[in-house]
């Protein structure tokens, strides 16, 4: 009777056991995998929350940066086109007075200037096109075209076109885009 007693107690024990680890794939599968699974989700959330935040702080710096920044862009815009765009009314004397002078600086010569408005496009500041040739010699149309480019008076070289022409001499032809106010 002893052995059976003892298998007895060997097979409770063995059930036992089988239970317990029955219990613990339950346990495992059934709360401890999906939790792990939220916290892992949730911590996730919580790392693009805190980059979120983080990115959030740097666009409020940088705006607290420009604001505080604006009374002297205000500033700095309001001498630029007071000082380098000249008024509509002046803007084609200005032009013309501009090309001549540098011309003369660069030792060639322009033989013709056109002048057309664009009315095309509402901004705030007026663009006067501008279709330039010049001849000469190639250094002088190279310190013509960068004389009206680094101007104090706003102008946009657009393109420019360099041909020779007989006798050794060159010609530049230029279109440009020169900036005045309302």
């Amino acid at each position: 009777m002893r052995k059976s007693r003892r298998q007895i107690v060997i097979r409770i024990i063995e059930a036992i056991g089988f239970g317990l680890v029955a219990l613990n794939i339950l346990l495992y599968f059934g709360l401890y995998r999906p939790i792990g699974n939220q916290i892992s989700a949730e911590e996730k959330h919580h790392r693009e929350l805190r980059q979120e935040v983080r990115d959030l702080q740097g666009r409020v710096d940088l705006l607290g940066k420009f604001q505080r920044e604006l009374p002297e862009t205000a500033k700095q815009l309001e001498d630029f086109t007071k000082n380098r765009t000249p008024e509509r009314r002046q803007g084609f004397s200005t032009a013309a007075h501009l090309i001549q002078k540098v011309a003369e600086e660069a030792k060639v010569k322009t033989s013709s200037v056109g002048f057309h408005l664009d009315t095309m496009h509402d901004e705030p500041l007026e663009r006067l096109g501008l279709d330039i040739s010049a001849q000469g010699p190639y250094t002088g149309l190279l310190k013509f075209s960068h004389a009206l480019e680094t101007a104090n008076d706003f102008m946009l070289i657009r393109e420019f076109t360099i041909t020779p022409l007989e006798g050794g001499s060159l010609d530049l032809h230029l279109t440009a885009d020169f900036y005045m106010t309302r």
